[in-house]
């Protein structure tokens, strides 16, 4: 599990302009700074739970959502220890198979909510057991972070600009465009989710060695890539021959000169 912000305008880190352009203009509706919140949640047999998107507002917002996606509001648009309960809850306990409540790991950062006293109470009662990322290692230990935010937001990016460019929009008095509407953003939400394969999922929490191979067959998968980018020990012994042969080369060469 794991919370990440987005914003309601997500316009690319690259523009392409005539060379010398002193400034390029990027269009927007003015909202790159306007935040929510979106709750991934997958298990590490590839299977995705509901998202939880989270709105920065105090009231719920009289839209009609599509199905499949969790909304909530926060004053701050933001996770805290009632809404970690909520989806506690509302996502984690409507997994396949949570109403027997089965002896769980659940591995999530060391955000304050997700560690408070009334949170480990809930788990407990649950079954499960939490494995906490230190603070500065969900780089390497969390699986989402590592494999499977980065192509959500993209693909929540390229609907965004799909919007911009062709898409339906409403206008201020003003003639600005205004934000996308709460209801599209979640459906941005949703098919962007529904578009990662349960294969990532699988090898992002293996990557991260987290396994259930209980029997420790998939622990070297931590290593894989690391591996990948080193040399073999038959292609160090095939570049040193090359490296010898060149030598006894400029040696036969240099001899005939004599």
């Amino acid at each position: 599990m794991d919370e990440t912000p987005m914003y309601f305008d997500m316009p690319g880190n690259t523009t392409i302009d005539k060379v010398g352009s002193k400034t390029v203009s990027v269009k927007t509706t003015g909202h790159e700074k306007q935040h929510f919140t979106v709750v991934l949640t997958c298990q590490a047999d590839g299977k995705k739970l509901r998202p939880m998107v989270i709105f920065k507002r105090k009231l719920m917002p009289k839209e009609t959502f599509p199905p499949g996606v969790i909304v909530k509001v926060h004053p701050r648009g933001w996770m805290d220890e009632t809404l970690t309960k909520v989806w506690l809850d509302e996502v984690y306990m409507k997994r396949p198979g949570a109403l027997l409540k089965p002896r769980s790991l659940l591995v999530w950062d060391m955000f304050r909510a997700h560690c408070c006293d009334s949170v480990k109470a809930k788990l407990k009662e649950y079954r499960t057991r939490q494995a906490v990322i230190p603070g500065g290692c969900t780089s390497i230990l969390q699986p989402l972070d590592v494999s499977i935010n980065k192509p959500f937001k993209t693909y929540v990016r390229k609907l965004w600009n799909t919007w911009m460019i062709s898409g339906e929009k409403e206008f201020t008095k003003g003639g600005a465009i205004k934000r996308p509407g709460l209801s599209l953003v979640v459906e941005w939400v949703k098919e962007a989710w529904d578009s990662i394969p349960e294969q990532i999922i699988i090898k992002s929490f293996k990557k991260c060695a987290i396994s259930n191979a209980m029997d420790g067959t998939e622990d070297d998968m931590l290593y894989e890539d690391l591996l990948a980018s080193s040399p073999g020990e038959g292609e160090e012994e095939h570049k040193d021959e090359g490296e010898e042969k060149a030598h006894k080369d400029e040696d036969e060469d240099e001899k005939m000169r004599i």
